[in-house]
C-alpha cells in the first residue's frame, strides 16, 4: 500500500491509519524472507551479492516505515494502546534486521555448500512471514477478526517450534558428519541466525497477542 493511500486515510481521520504501515512492513518481511530463501538455493557468489543488496534495500525502506509509524502514533488517535502498536512495528523492523544480517553472513562466509536443512529453516521464515502478512490487515477490526488473528499467531508459534526441532537436528547432523571444522562453523552460525529469525517472527506474533489481550480487556 502506497504513501498516497496512507495520506488519504490520515486525512479521512481513521483511527486505524497504522494498519497500512504495518501491512507494508509485513510485505517487506515477506519479500526479504523469500530473497533469503533464494540465497540458499544457489552457490553462485554473484547471485548472493545481488540478492543481499536487494535485502539491504528492503531493510532500509523498512527503517523509513518505522520512522513514519512513530510519527503517525505521535500525531493521531488510535483504537489500541500506542505502546502495543509500537512493539509490533519495532518487532517487524528487528526481524528485517536479522534477515539482513543473515544474508550478509552468507556473503562473508562464502560456504562451499549449503545443506538442504538450512534451506528448510529459511522456508520456515517464509511461511511465518506469509502468516503475519495475512494477519496484519485484519487488525483494522480486531473484535471481528479476533479468532482469525489468534490462529495466525498460533501458526507462527507452531512454525517457530518446528524450527527449533529442525535446528537441533541439524546441529547434531553436522557435528556427526562434517569433518571440515571451518565449514562446520559456517554452517552452525548460519543455522543459528536462521533460527534467530524464526524467533524474531514469533516475537512479532507475541506482541500482536499482547495487543489483542489488552484491547479486548478494555
Amino acid at each position: 500500500m502506497g504513501l498516497f493511500h496512507r495520506l488519504m486515510m490520515s486525512f479521512n481521520g481513521t483511527k486505524n491509519a497504522f494498519v497500512p504501515i504495518l501491512t507494508d512492513q509485513a510485505e517487506f518481511l515477506c519479500s526479504t524472507s523469500r530473497l533469503l530463501l533464494s540465497m540458499f538455493e544457489t552457490k553462485d557468489a554473484s547471485s548472493w551479492a545481488r540478492t543481499e543488496h536487494e535485502i539491504k534495500s528492503c531493510e532500509t525502506q523498512g527503517d523509513a516505515l518505522l520512522t513514519e509509524f512513530h510519527e503517525l502514533l505521535n500525531e493521531r488517535l488510535v483504537q489500541v494502546d500506542k505502546l502495543d502498536l509500537q512493539a509490533v512495528s519495532m518487532a517487524m523492523d528487528d526481524c528485517l534486521d536479522v534477515i539482513k544480517d543473515t544474508s550478509k553472513a552468507i556473503l562473508i562466509y562464502a560456504p562451499e555448500h549449503l545443506d538442504d536443512q538450512l534451506k528448510d529453516l529459511a522456508q520456515i521464515i517464509v511461511d511465518q512471514a506469509e502468516a503475519l502478512k495475512k494477519m496484519v490487515p485484519e487488525l483494522n477490526q480486531i473484535k471481528k477478526h479476533y479468532s482469525s488473528i489468534s490462529l495466525c499467531c498460533e501458526r507462527v508459534t507452531e512454525l517457530e517450534h518446528a524450527a527449533d526441532d529442525a535446528y537441533e537436528d541439524y546441529i547434531g547432523y553436522i557435528f556427526n558428519n562434517m569433518d571440515d571444522v571451518k565449514e562446520l562453523v559456517k554452517c552452525k552460525n548460519l543455522a543459528e541466525m536462521l533460527e534467530n529469525a524464526t524467533d524474531a517472527c514469533k516475537k512479532i506474533s507475541d506482541n500482536v497477542r499482547k495487543l489483542l489481550l489488552n484491547h479486548m480487556s478494555k
